[in-house]
């Protein structure tokens, strides 16, 4: 910032630099004696000390002080305060450790991030990485609509003030971040986007890249997205219309769906997918090119299938999440295709579920009114014909978010860490490890209704879906209005 210089009024505005300056014994003989020309100026001591440094007495002047005082340190919490016509709000970036925002042609409802080459367990800045997304066109511009494979680089570390002689480390660090994009036409919007990788048979050859996109039509499009990755990092290279083209059209939904997930066990590529009839279908890859879906369907919620997640340690189960407030739980060798388990877990719609990878009897949940919880499978009942869906008591339960739950993920080896995000436009960190009778955890600042497993909340726009980075630790990426990176100090 530079320095506004100072103005010499007493001098006419001219700069005392290489000027005369006022002798001492001149300056002295001007001063000479303070004196009241009209002997009205001031009037006692006394009045004057009364009066105040205001004009006003100091037991006023002091009152609205503390009542100032007092506002200031009202605490604005995201979400659930609101903002006054024309405040805006800015992160506190020294909670940060990165933090960036980038922006795509049109918002995205859903992406997935896809491993890379690049190493496990990344530290260094500035950080890559790989993702794909598919965008919600405005109505009557669906013809833009397009399945997006992307590439952000240059994602530098939040600037601090460093020793110097750390400041020659990690030149790089202060790059612009840059997103580099290839893109597939499509003409519908995607509701949900997944990607799998197949380990390619040779090992100086890169992964297969599958992703599976769900679109507003109800149709289930298989593309093979490597050579569309692979072009990043190979200059010349050139995608031709046939590999835009889906390599797999399922049609087999009558209507549309948001579940969509891939086996983690079944490299070859194992597909679960589910719609707002209730229906849930499994497709399979088979020899060579092929894609077989079991025309039978696993059948039994009462209303839309929102989310799907297959087990990550039994490779025939998987559960499901519902608008009818149900999670259930089944398995595909079932011939009956009916539910194995069946849990109430809320009043409202089941919009989200993630199965912990780490501690795999943990499953959480988000619904419409803002609750999300923890629960444990082991505690739920396996069902009867005649029975009702069981109501058991969750782990954790919390309904600090005021609008629905729109996406929740367990960190990738942290099996105390949960990620939330929300209607109420905040992407919060939560950790389960503090315990609610630990003195010390009770401690939230002075700020009520906080409850002390909250670590973070980070503030974004219209915020739908959010994912672990699983190769750099506690980077976080979300969709919004724009994709928003960032990696805080406390995770």
């Amino acid at each position: 910032m530079s320095k506004r210089p100072a103005e010499d009024h007493e001098n006419g505005g001219v700069s005392l630099k290489g000027g005369d300056r006022p002798g001492k014994d001149e300056l002295e003989d001007e001063v000479g004696e303070f004196e009241d020309e009209f002997e009205d100026e001031y009037e006692s001591e006394d009045e004057i000390l009364e009066a105040g440094v205001d004009g006003r007495p100091d037991a006023e002047r002091e009152a609205e002080e503390k009542a100032a005082m007092d506002v200031d340190q009202q605490t604005f919490i995201v979400g659930r305060n609101k903002l006054e016509p024309g405040q805006t709000l800015s992160p506190d970036l020294s909670t940060y450790e990165m933090l960036h925002a980038l922006s795509t042609p049109w918002p995205c409802l859903s992406f997935d991030i896809v491993k890379d080459s690049l190493g496990d367990n990344r530290k260094t800045y500035p950080a890559t990485m790989y993702a794909v997304a598919g965008t919600q066109a405005d109505t009557k511009r669906e013809k833009e609509n397009q399945l997006m494979v992307m590439k952000f680089s240059g994602l530098s570390r939040m600037e601090r003030e460093q020793d110097d002689e750390d400041s020659s480390d990690d030149e790089d660090e202060d790059a612009d971040p840059i997103l580099e994009s290839t893109s597939i036409p499509l003409t519908s919007t995607t509701n949900r986007i997944r990607a799998h990788q197949t380990p390619a048979s040779d090992s100086s050859r890169p992964p297969t890249t599958l992703t599976a996109s769900m679109l507003e039509s109800g149709q289930v499009l298989i593309h093979d997205v490597t050579p569309h990755l692979t072009s990043f990092d190979t200059p010349g290279t050139v995608i031709t219309p046939q590999q835009n083209k889906a390599i797999s059209t399922l049609r087999m939904h009558k209507t549309e769906g948001y579940a969509v997930d891939w086996s983690p066990l079944v490299s070859t590529g194992k597909l679960l997918t589910g719609d707002n009839n209730g229906d849930i279908y499994v497709t399979t890859r088979t020899g060579g090119e092929g894609w077989a879906t079991d025309s039978r369907s696993f059948t039994g919620h009462e209303g839309s299938v929102e989310e799907l997640q297959w087990s990550p340690s039994e490779r025939n189960v998987f559960a499901s999440a519902s608008s009818d407030g149900t999670i259930k739980v089944w398995d595909v060798r079932s011939k009956s295709r009916k539910a194995a388990l069946s849990v109430q877990v809320s009043n409202t719609d089941v919009n989200v579920m993630s199965w912990s990878h780490q501690t795999t009897h943990l499953l959480a949940s988000g619904a419409d009114d803002g609750v999300w919880a923890v629960w444990d499978l082991r505690q739920w009942k396996p069902n009867t014909s005649s029975s009702a869906p069981s109501k058991p008591t969750p782990v954790a339960s919390f309904n600090f978010h005021k609008e629905q739950i729109t996406s929740v993920e367990w960190h990738p080896t942290d099996d105390s860490i949960v990620a939330v995000a929300a209607g109420d436009d905040t992407l919060t960190l939560w950790d389960l490890a503090v315990e609610l009778d630990d003195e010390e955890s009770k401690d939230t600042g002075g700020v009520t209704e906080v409850p002390p497993q909250l670590l973070f909340v980070h503030y974004m726009e219209k915020a739908k879906e959010l994912h672990f980075h699983p190769q750099i630790p506690g980077c976080l990426v979300g969709t919004g209005e724009a994709f928003n990176v960032f990696k805080t100090i406390s995770v």
